[in-house]
């Protein structure tokens, strides 16, 4: 202890070591080490990128320009970047309401219907009302995704991975990469639809057709421009309002503006009611819609529809039971559809119809028409019935039929063998053919309309006609015979050509020209004598509706086809009701009633007799022309007109073919069809009095002076029609 008595501080190490001791240097020493460490690394980093031996100075100009062109891309891609935000954004602006894109026609539609009502045929684009994602089947919806971009949901309108996908496709198989699988999304699809918001402008484009080819090139400015315009779109519009764009706009073959469309034209229900394997084969069209079109190739259809079955199950969108019954039931057309018929007749409306109602409409129209399914393919039965038991194989002779009602509403058309054609050359409303001795009737119709009798006789001698500076014309019988003296009913029952130019001379031919012309032959007719041989032409439906005016008590006809026309969902109709097309009297009644009895006997005991019917009365007239070109037969019962006409379209000879063959032959297997179950009706015909005596009318000739009559018997006439 110390003396003082004071306590003294503790040691300390630091007092207990003078400086630049041990511990002195143990504490400065963290200090030193913390200084010297920067330089040790930069060193360490210059000798790491030091190049090292001959094959680091060779890579010494490739680092450094790999560096540059990073630099260099990296800047020029946020460059691209900026712009393409920029345009999108700028498309996106523009873009408008989605309601406006629904339905892109430029023209509208026309849906016909039948007598009953019943949808048998369309036109032009068909839009069935606008869909949503919300309101079409979720099948549908499913479908569509599944085929067209399984990651729609998950891209903001491209998608690299899809593109990149299509350009390996396109690669392996030969193509360039933009040739062929294209990758698009939807919303890229949908752009496209849209012509990246170019309207349909006709000054601009020469038709709709070129516009829609514009809109499909595939160019890389377009695909660029394409690209674009689909971001715009992902930032205006919501996926599903995209998807209900497209929804709408697609085409789906026969016609089909979008899937309400598709859905009613196929299977007769709409979009919202399709089942997983209808849904299927309306997604399946997409790819290829005209070929894959059911009402094409149904099979075909049904094919593509099991790979898009295949690909909702793949992606969860089906169960496996609900693919396979899917599968095991593949979706068929509605009867409307499948049926196919009345091409004919419908293209024959529509070309005769109001033009801006029909072929240039901008709006959605409904036809009511005369149209009777059931005759429709009576007809079509009985023409590929006889061509393939009677026709030698490999024909290419052609066949037309008419049926319409009295008062010239027309029942069925047939304008060729091929039935299911739509827009093909219709030889029952624009082939002009020489009419033949199907003419006759209204030679007689003249004549009994004067007051003459069916039991007038004409004496059937050989007659010469003198043609000035030729020698003359001496024309026959298609039998090369003559009787002599026959009453008038046998002279058209045996289809005899002296009697018949005989009469047509007495009564006169401005007389027979004024008949056939009032009856509807609007035709130019011959002004010679050769009249009365149906030298001159007509058409089926112009021959088939004179008819009908014999059959109406001696009036005119006017074959018709449409009955009733309105807008679409508008009960308003836009035309007075056509009625019948019966119009003025050009005979007498009682000589229209004697006619028809004496067309009966054409059918029981002359040309005609193919034709006949048991149990029924059955008026009609065979004609062939000169050097069997063409061969005709027109009938009547009491209810309907039928008429036939058979020939070649290049006008070659037909072999061992008249009126009253095979002709005959198609028109009784088409009404006995049509007659199926129906009631004989007796036909509205008078049987005259014989007369107690009666002269004979003769002709001793004349002098043709029409030189082109000349040239024109000169031409055809080498002998006589039947």
């Amino acid at each position: 202890m110390t003396g003082n008595g004071r306590k003294r501080p503790p040691l300390v190490a630091e007092r207990r070591y003078p400086a630049g001791t041990a511990a002195s240097k143990k504490k400065k020493a963290p200090a030193k080490a913390k200084a010297t460490k920067p330089p040790r690394k930069r060193k360490a980093q210059l000798k790491k990128d030091k190049p090292r031996g001959l094959i680091g100075w060779l890579l010494t100009p490739f680092r450094w320009l790999f560096h540059l062109i990073w630099a260099f891309t990296w800047r020029i891609s946020l460059v691209v970047g900026l712009i393409v935000a920029g345009f999108s954004a700028y498309f996106a602006s523009q873009m408008p309401p989605m309601t406006e894109l629904i339905d892109g026609r430029t023209r509208g539609s026309v849906t016909m219907t039948d007598r009953e009502g019943a949808v048998f045929a369309w036109r032009g684009d068909q839009f069935g009302g606008m869909i949503t994602t919300q309101t079409v089947s979720p099948h549908l919806h499913n479908a569509v995704v599944a085929t067209e971009d399984k990651r729609f949901y998950r891209h903001f309108g491209l998608s690299p991975r899809g593109i990149a996908s299509a350009v390996r496709i396109n690669l392996r198989e030969g193509r360039g990469p933009l040739s062929g699988n294209g990758g698009s999304t939807i919303t890229q699809q949908t752009a496209k639809l849209l012509c990246l918001g170019v309207p349909y402008d006709p000054d601009s484009w020469d038709s709709e057709a070129a516009y829609e080819a514009d809109c499909r090139q595939g160019s890389l400015w377009r695909k660029a421009r394409e690209a674009v315009f689909a971001m715009g779109m992902e930032l205006a519009y919501t996926k599903e309002e995209i998807l209900s764009v497209y929804l709408n706009r697609a085409y789906l073959g026969a016609g089909s503006r979008g899937f309400e469309a598709a859905a009613q034209r196929y299977f007769g229900i709409s979009a919202a009611e399709v089942n997983p394997a209808q849904a299927a084969m309306l997604a399946g069209l997409l790819t290829a819609p005209s070929a894959n079109a059911p009402t094409r190739n149904l099979q075909r259809a049904q094919n593509r529809a099991a790979t898009v079955i295949g690909l909702m199950e793949d992606q969860g969108y089906l169960s496996a039971a609900q693919a396979r019954d899917a599968l095991s039931n593949p979706a068929t057309l509605s009867e409307a559809a499948s049926a196919s018929s009345g091409g004919f007749f419908a293209d024959w409306v529509m070309n005769s119809g109001p033009e801006f109602f029909t072929r240039n409409t901008t709006e959605d129209v409904i036809i009511r028409t005369t149209l009777d399914q059931r005759i429709q393919t009576a007809a079509e039965q009985a023409l590929i019935s006889v061509f393939e038991n009677e026709v030698r194989e490999g024909s290419k002779a052609q066949a037309a039929i008419i049926v319409m009602s009295a008062d010239g509403a027309v029942r069925a058309m047939v304008g060729g063998r091929n039935i299911n054609a739509t827009g093909a050359f219709n030889r029952a409303t624009q082939a002009l053919r020489q009419t033949g001795s199907a003419f006759k009737p209204f030679i007689y119709a003249a004549a009994l309309d004067l007051g003459w009798s069916p039991y007038d006789l004409i004496d059937d001698a050989p007659t010469c006609w003198k043609r000035r500076g030729s020698p003359q014309w001496c024309p026959e019988n298609y039998d090369r015979e003559f009787k002599g003296p026959v009453t008038m009913v046998q002279a058209l029952a045996e289809s005899r050509n002296i009697p018949a130019i005989v009469l047509s001379e007495n009564v006169g031919r401005e007389l027979v020209r004024d008949v056939a012309q009032g009856f509807g032959i609007d035709s130019d007719l011959a002004a010679g004598p050769a009249l009365a041989l149906g030298v001159s032409e007509s058409t089926l439906l112009e021959m088939t509706g004179a008819f009908a005016g014999i059959l109406n008590g001696g009036s005119e006809v006017t074959p018709y086809g449409l009955t009733d026309l309105r807008f679409m969902g508008d009960n308003t109709s836009l035309m007075d009701a056509q009625g019948v097309g019966i119009g003025e009297r050009i005979i007498r009644q009682e000589a229209a009633r004697q006619l028809t009895w004496m067309m009966t006997k054409v059918v029981q005991e002359g040309t005609g007799r193919r034709a006949r019917i048991d149990g029924w009365d059955i008026a009609g007239k065979s004609g062939t022309t000169q050097g069997s070109r063409d061969a005709w037969f027109i009938g009547f019962t009491g209810d309907y007109v039928t008429g036939v006409w058979m020939g070649y379209d290049d006008n070659s000879r037909l072999t061992g073919v008249t009126g009253g063959g095979l002709p005959a032959t198609i028109w009784r297997e088409t009404m006995l069809r049509v007659l199926d179950g129906m009631q004989p009706t007796p036909l509205p015909m008078m049987v005259p009095q014989q007369p107690a005596s009666a002269g004979v009318l003769q002709s001793e000739g004349g002098e043709v002076l029409d030189q082109d009559i000349l040239n024109l018997l000169d031409n055809i006439m080498s002998g006589g029609t039947n």
